[in-house]
């Protein structure tokens, strides 16, 4: 059955879900890093300890994520807006002056963040348009005291709106 809404309508309405902002970042089939802003993320289990993140079939990055062993899901805080949307732009060098370090199986962990978890590529399920990536994560860290960056309504926010 057709749905009974549009594309753009069923866009704006996920858009009143607040969610947190994040960088996916792994290495390409070259060793070269790679990431993108995301949304797309939840928790999934805790023993195992796996997390979930979707990325469009259309990406450039895909196959990075598709056949490389490991990423890193940064968790963006507050002050890394620029960061949300650096990752977001394309034909840009994402990682030019970047500071970060190599996580579990080499994907880059950005400094700063308000949280990282390191995880092995676990599972893909092709679903519509995206494909679910499931990662055990191996390893994780948060920063102390760190405020999340939110996105919602198609905007960015360093504390929910009231």
């Amino acid at each position: 059955m057709a749905p009974s809404f549009s594309a753009q309508e069923f866009r704006v309405a996920l858009g009143m879900f607040a969610t947190g902002v994040t960088i996916v970042t792994a290495l390409d089939l070259h060793g070269n890093p790679v990431g993108l802003t995301a949304n797309s993320f939840n928790s999934v289990s805790l023993s195992p300890p796996l997390v979930l993140w979707s990325l469009s079939r259309r990406a450039g990055s895909m196959p990075a994520f598709t056949r490389g062993s490991h990423y890193a899901i940064n968790i963006l805080a507050a002050d890394q807006r620029p960061l949300a949307e650096r990752f977001a732009s394309k034909d840009i060098d994402r990682f030019a002056g970047l500071r970060f370090r190599e996580g579990v199986g080499g994907a880059p962990v950005l400094e700063g963040v308000a949280a990282v978890f390191e995880c092995f590529n676990r599972s893909q399920y092709e679903e519509g348009d995206h494909v679910i990536f499931v990662g055990e994560v191996e390893r994780c860290e948060r920063r102390e005291g760190a405020q999340p960056l939110i996105y919602h309504g198609g905007r960015y926010f360093t504390e929910l709106p009231l």
